[in-house]
């Protein structure tokens, strides 16, 4: 493992974020949530009972350049039809439906990026360009959540010339993978999906994925693994096999990969509910996440953030300082408290993420 060297980039009057994991698209599509609006703007139209039930908006692009938000994960992510999920709008039954949702929200995030204020990153050229903007400009690094779009694996080097770089394999249980609240290996399906992903270029996601899953898939792949929003098995007993044990933590330490913190407080501290206070839990709480990631690697080089901002919960339910994602520059001052280096924040705050894509993304 070679010691990532600082990237100067990252320095400006406001430091540069970077989250791994926002569903942007599902938001249009499903809730119906623009993501030109701004927060203020969604939280006028829905009033006191916010789309769906997913708690009021916390992301809008004013509040994304605001907080300087340069680049986003940005989720393709389509929902399994199961009974409780009637009143979610479209869900799949088939592949070809997942498939065919999936390639409605890939045309969403193609339709915002004809605005020259967002660009597609799909090439480490991309990724540059986004961070030497001098004018305001977020950047969408295409992931799927839950690979059950692919409708068999001989197909994932379309995806990848659509502009999908993260493949996740579960959300809960999928074709391809057990996943949370799923236990279980990968399918033969799963099995094949590996080196289809590795010869593609894809990244792998280990968000969601089942423990025997996940390490079933590192034997099988050997390319750049991620986990865009899971935070530690370690300080969650509830949700537990949704977050990383340190067994996982380690395996992906040892190839390099990046955690991302969630910042939903019932992934942050345990006991948490829709029924307690917001101010219950702060970022200090998620903090103590990413310094044991710390505390396993030895350094600061394998945590990040991926929010899971409006990814099925709102304001109410994030940390006592986040009123919208522009709050997430608040997240400094918590590692500073905490005895991190402006480096290390630096890092964490977005270097390590920008370090993995300039590693794995293709020329």
């Amino acid at each position: 493992m070679t010691t990532p060297t600082f990237d100067s980039r990252l320095l400006t009057p406001k430091l540069l974020i970077v989250d791994a994991h926002q569903d942007i698209a599902w938001n249009k599509i499903a809730l119906n949530r623009d993501f030109w609006e701004s927060v203020a703007e969604k939280r006028a139209r829905e009033g006191a009972i916010p789309a769906h039930g997913e708690g009021s908006a916390l992301i809008g692009f004013p509040e994304l350049i605001a907080g300087n938000v340069r680049v986003i994960f940005a989720t393709i992510y389509v929902a399994k039809a199961r009974p409780d999920r009637t009143a979610w709008g479209k869900t799949y039954a088939t592949p070809h439906e997942a498939h065919d949702q999936a390639m409605e929200q890939l045309a969403y995030y193609a339709m915002l990026a004809m605005d020259p204020r967002v660009s597609l990153i799909t090439t480490r050229g991309d990724l540059d360009r986004v961070l030497e903007s001098r004018e305001p400009k977020v950047g969408l690094v295409i992931l799927m959540e839950g690979a059950d779009p692919i409708v068999a694996p001989e197909q994932t080097p379309e995806w990848f010339d659509a502009g999908v770089r993260i493949v996740g394999p579960a959300w809960s249980q999928t074709r391809y993978s057990g996943g949370t609240r799923a236990p279980g290996p990968l399918t033969d399906l799963g099995r094949a999906l590996m080196p289809q992903l590795e010869r593609a270029g894809m990244l792998l996601d280990a968000s969601h994925m089942a423990e025997q899953s996940l390490f079933e898939a590192l034997d099988l792949f050997g390319g750049a693994v991620i986990a865009s929003h899971s935070n530690c098995r370690a300080f969650i007993n509830s949700d537990a096999d949704r977050q990383l044990s340190d067994a996982m933590i380690r395996a992906m330490i040892a190839r390099d990969g990046v955690i991302g913190t969630v910042l939903y407080n019932r992934f942050i501290k345990e006991g948490w509910d829709k029924s307690a206070q917001k101010d219950a839990v702060t970022l200090a709480d998620a903090v103590r996440h990413m310094q044991h990631i710390c505390d396993l690697a030895g350094d600061a080089h394998h945590v990040g953030i991926g929010t899971d901002f409006d990814g099925g919960f709102g304001m109410e339910s994030a940390p006592r300082e986040i009123d919208t994602v522009a709050d997430l520059q608040k997240l400094g001052d918590s590692l500073s408290a905490a005895s991190f280096c402006d480096a290390d924040i630096a890092n964490i705050l977005g270097g390590n993420w920008v370090r993995l894509l300039q590693r794995a993304l293709p020329h």
